[in-house]
């Protein structure tokens, strides 16, 4: 799995950190059950503060893509996640950042999914 930072954009480290996890998993290039690498060691690889790691780490377990688990690391949980979850994570993830270019307030955007929902 590869990383790439990129230091000019306006989203936080950490949350790079987390969209790079949740891109891997929602292509399947890491699957449930598998281990990321150690907090320390990747933000050694990266050149970031361990806390940088850990903060993106915290919000993939979150979204429960990764259980965090002393002396086991982190790992990408079996139950409920699947690439297909990852992705959707991902989508919603976009769908939130587009709304706040366009302006819409947080109720703006529940209630076109709302009406999304409802329309099934």
């Amino acid at each position: 799995m590869l990383i790439r930072l990129d230091p000019a954009s306006p989203l936080p480290l950490g949350d790079q950190i987390a969209a790079a996890v949740r891109g891997a998993i929602a292509d399947g290039a890491v699957r449930p059950g598998e281990r990321l690498p150690a907090a320390r060691a990747l933000a050694d690889s990266l050149g970031v503060n361990v806390h940088t790691v850990l903060r993106g780490y915290q919000r993939l377990r979150e979204e429960d893509l990764i259980e965090l688990r002393r002396g086991r690391g982190a790992v990408v949980t079996g139950g409920g996640t699947s690439p297909g979850r990852a992705r959707l994570v991902e989508g919603v993830r976009h769908l939130i950042a587009e709304a706040r270019t366009l302006g819409l307030s947080d109720e703006e955007v529940l209630s076109l999914v709302r009406t999304g929902l409802a329309g099934r």
